[in-house]
């Protein structure tokens, strides 16, 4: 089993906290994990994206080639868009619904819908809300981790477990309103 995610979006969304649950729960069930990240002007708005390669096997390389991504994770629907040349035929694009509005003319949000129900598997929750709902407008990264975790090959106790470990210094009211976040984001991306 090997199992290859790009995961994106745009600085404070929260991407590399997304990579690290996610490498965590892998490792704690025992899977292999190769992660590489780019910052680019992150502080500023701009694109984050981080290659996460899972596997029972030994990884040679931290990077997912072109057309082989199981998944794109995005936090921002532009951003999804902005790596598709990763995905393979039969991947799936889980996004959040939510733009960050960090450009000029950034387009209308039916024309990058219409573009990603051009896909034969996607996903797509309004991670903003649900994580409102759990308690916190900052749990929107756990939103889609919990819409990508019946796919990912990680049990959710797993993430969940992964969750508390980040967040333990916050506090367990972070940790619940996280976990919240993630059961509330599998069952809205199955609606």
């Amino acid at each position: 089993m090997k199992y290859d995610i790009i995961l994106a979006g745009v600085g404070g969304q929260g991407v590399l906290s997304v990579a690290a649950i996610i490498s965590l729960g892998a490792m704690k069930d025992g899977l292999k994990v190769k992660q590489a990240e780019v910052h680019g002007m992150a502080q500023r708005g701009g694109a984050v994206i981080s290659h996460l390669r899972i596997s029972e096997q030994e990884i040679s390389s931290d990077l997912v080639r072109s057309g082989k991504a199981d998944m794109i994770l995005s936090m921002e629907p532009l951003e999804s868009l902005r790596y598709l040349n990763f995905l393979k035929e039969d991947g799936i694009l889980v996004t959040s619904l939510n733009p960050v509005l960090n450009i000029p003319e950034y387009p209308d949000m039916e024309t990058i819908k219409s573009k990603i129900n051009l896909l034969p598997n996607t996903r797509m929750i309004d991670a903003n809300t649900i994580a409102k709902e759990a308690g916190s407008p900052k749990a929107s990264n756990m939103a889609l981790i919990g819409a990508a975790s019946d796919i990912l090959p990680i049990k959710r106790e797993t993430l969940q477990s992964a969750i508390s470990d980040l967040f333990k210094n916050k506090g367990e009211k972070v940790i619940a309103i996280n976990h919240r976040a993630l059961e509330l984001g599998l069952i809205h991306s199955q609606k």
